[in-house]
């Protein structure tokens, strides 16, 4: 699925976030290049390259799994996930973009809701509510327009721009642009649920 550009509105609210997301996403490697690499004399430029570089290798290798685990907020998406037996899906080729709620949106959701959905007999069902927040393809949030935008469920979900915030359905975008080797994440703050 491909997006076509987003507004300055949009492209500004999450030009915010967006540092703040790739500072997250980079948070396991110490060894980010920045500032100035022409102010470096000699063989700190080559070191501090080959540190980048490293950085990056680390950053790319990981999958969209490997990186919420590593984030250490997802744990019961995680854990959803592999209730779902969607593992496997999500460590493949890709690209997907994930609308990944954090354990703090699962946490909103009644305790007795996500104690059955994570239960055997009601795997078909997580698994719908899993890939209603997975979107074919890699899109990141300068990509992003409002509208619908078909899932890999199979429903749309509805992207909105309001007072600089952007929503996917009723969950508002907290931090975007996570990116991972077969695709990005981008974080909600609740558990979106496709209409019966």
């Amino acid at each position: 699925m491909k997006f076509t550009s987003f507004t300055k509105t949009m492209a500004l609210a999450f030009a915010l976030s967006l540092s703040v997301a790739s500072l997250q996403a980079q948070s396991c490697s110490s060894t980010q290049g920045g500032g100035n690499d022409a102010a470096v004399a000699g063989g700190h430029k080559a070191e501090k390259s080959a540190k980048a570089d490293k950085g990056k290798d680390e950053k790319d290798s990981k999958d969209i799994v490997d990186t919420a685990v590593a984030a250490g907020s997802f744990k019961t998406l995680v854990a959803a996930v592999k209730a779902a037996d969607l593992v496997d899906t999500l460590k493949g080729d890709g690209p997907f973009t994930v609308f990944a709620p954090t354990d703090d949106a699962f946490a909103k959701l009644p305790k007795e809701t996500l104690a059955d959905l994570l239960k055997p007999e009601n795997k078909e069902k997580l698994k719908a509510i899993l890939t209603y927040h997975v979107v074919s393809g890699k899109v990141l949030a300068k990509d992003v327009k409002a509208g619908k935008v078909k899932t890999v469920n199979g429903k749309e979900i509805t992207v909105t721009v309001a007072d600089g915030k952007v929503k996917v359905d009723d969950a508002v975008v907290v931090k975007t642009d996570i990116e991972t080797k077969n695709g990005v994440i981008h974080v909600i703050d609740a558990v979106i649920i496709p209409k019966e």
